[in-house]
Parts: structure tokens; sequence; C-alpha cells
């Protein structure tokens, strides 16, 4: 039975390289992407989703967490983003992106 849920993504920070500037770090841990998304099943610790872009880029994340929000009245799932690194591109394209919300930590 599908199920409305709140996608809440952790990316990898990231390391812009250019040969004409110095190298340019970006540090994502203290930021978060949220999108509400359906899944076919509530997840659990440890599983893969399939997230996507609204351009219709399809990415993994693993899941780290499931929690009811009460104000939300819906499930939050936190997750990781499955790869080690993310290319400035997508980068760039995820936060962009007008479907996902940039909420930073405080």
């Amino acid at each position: 039975m599908p199920i409305d849920v709140e996608a809440n993504l952790k990316i990898p920070s990231l390391t812009i390289k250019s040969a004409d500037e110095p190298d340019k770090r970006i540090n994502n841990s203290g930021l978060r992407l949220m999108k509400r998304i359906t899944l076919d099943a509530l997840p659990k610790v440890g599983d893969t989703i399939q997230l996507s872009t609204s351009a219709g880029t399809l990415f993994d994340a693993i899941v780290s967490r499931v929690d009811w929000d009460e104000g939300k009245n819906l499930f939050v799932v936190a997750s990781s983003y499955a790869r080690r690194s993310i290319t400035a591109d997508e980068h760039a394209r995820l936060l962009a992106d007008p479907d996902w919300r940039v909420n930073q930590l405080p």
C-alpha cells in the first residue's frame, strides 16, 4: 500500500577543483534536503530508496532513520546519499531543484 513520507536527505561534502583558482570546499554537514515522496511501503533502516529530481534524474539513498512527525502527520525518512561522493553538477542540480527544500541545521 503506497504511503506518503517526507524524505530528509543528507548529501556528502565536496571539493571543486579548478585550474585557475584554489580548490573550493563545500561543507554539507549542516545541510538537509527535504521533499515529500510516495513509497510502496515504509522502509526500514538500512534499506535503499530511490529518489529523483524534477528533471527526472534518479539516485539512491540509504535509510538511516524513520520517525513519525506528529506536527506534519507523516513519517520522516532520514537518508544519506548512497554514493560516497557527489559531483559538482549533481550538487548544483539538487540545490536548484524546486522539488527539494533546503534546510540548514542549527
